[in-house]
């Protein structure tokens, strides 16, 4: 049976925050996967603010970078805070750069699993259902798996890693649910090719 490569998942945090729980949430997921898949974690802090004026050819090199490594993945893993009631504004800059060209942007028909982190008992799910919709807008997909929200996350954390095992859990079976739908999608194309 021929070698198969690990799939390449895109890690993207909705904080900038040097202690970022989204942060952690990913850092401990690509520790979790390894081996099974190879999970990056994109610096969004580089990423200007979205220009229409900069398109193109004209993009530049921090968003070029971007768009290329979300090409190449096989699937993305988002993971952010609710910031008033919706998608902080780095995560949601990064997908407006990658959605475009509309409808054939390196966004279309990828697929990707969403999660949220919340110091509280109840913010994340007003995150989730906007990113839902931007990720519906570019002709991407949310995985069909359970919503993941790590509420009371400052507890659950220590020393950088997501720690609650009932949270990891959860988080673990978004990500699976990725993968297997990456693995469906390559059998397909298999089948067809």
């Amino acid at each position: 049976m021929p070698e198969t490569t690990p799939p390449r998942l895109i890690g993207m945090s909705g904080s900038l925050r040097a202690g970022s729980y989204s942060n952690a949430v990913l850092a401990t997921l690509r520790e979790m996967f390894a081996g099974t898949a190879d999970l990056v974690i994109w610096d969004l802090a580089p990423i200007p603010l979205y220009n229409q004026d900069f398109e193109g050819e004209k993009r530049p090199a921090p968003v070029k970078a971007m768009l290329a490594a979300i090409a190449e993945a096989d699937g993305l893993v988002l993971c952010a805070p609710e910031f008033n009631h919706s998608i902080p504004g780095v995560l949601k800059n990064a997908l407006d750069w990658a959605s475009r060209p509309a409808f054939t942007s390196v966004m279309a028909y990828k697929p990707v699993a969403i999660m949220a982190t919340s110091p509280g008992a109840q913010s994340g799910a007003r995150c989730l259902e906007h990113i839902k919709v931007a990720i519906d807008s570019m002709m991407a997909r949310v995985v069909l798996a359970r919503e993941c929200i790590i509420t009371s996350v400052a507890t659950k954390i220590r020393e950088g890693r997501l720690v609650d095992e009932t949270s990891l859990g959860f988080a673990c079976g978004v990500v699976e649910e990725l993968l297997r739908e990456i693995r469906l999608r390559e059998m397909a194309k298999s089948i067809v090719d």
